[in-house]
């Protein structure tokens, strides 16, 4: 099985849905806002990617951020400003096969799905 994590607004889970489907892929879509995050899941995110990599610093939310909030971010504090926003958590994570995937690129797709 195939899950997909995510919000659905987002233009890069767009993209990715589409690859999947126009493909043929089944998969699952999670829903942070509609099916919830909780620290169990979060701390699989973070040991299986990284916490630093499964944070996203390009959005908005992770910009609105205090100077010193940014400075004093480790992996408790990034975790419960996950968990409080999940918006600022990179976009896609990906399950499948139970390998763990983070972004979408049509070409790492091509390659996980081996098309």
């Amino acid at each position: 099985m195939t899950i997909m994590y995510g919000i659905p607004n987002c233009d890069t889970i767009k993209k990715a849905k589409k690859f999947l489907t126009d493909n043929n892929i089944a998969f699952n879509f999670h829903d942070y806002r509609k099916n919830g995050l909780d620290e169990t899941l979060l701390d699989t995110f973070f040991s299986q990617l990284g916490w630093e990599n499964v944070l996203n610093k390009r959005g908005t939310t992770y910009r609105a951020l205090t100077e010193e909030q940014k400075q004093t971010l480790n992996e408790h504090t990034a975790k419960a400003l996950l968990l409080e926003a999940p918006a600022m958590i990179k976009r896609p994570i990906l399950i499948h096969n139970d390998k763990y995937y983070l972004g979408f690129k049509k070409e790492q797709y091509q390659e996980i799905f081996s098309l």
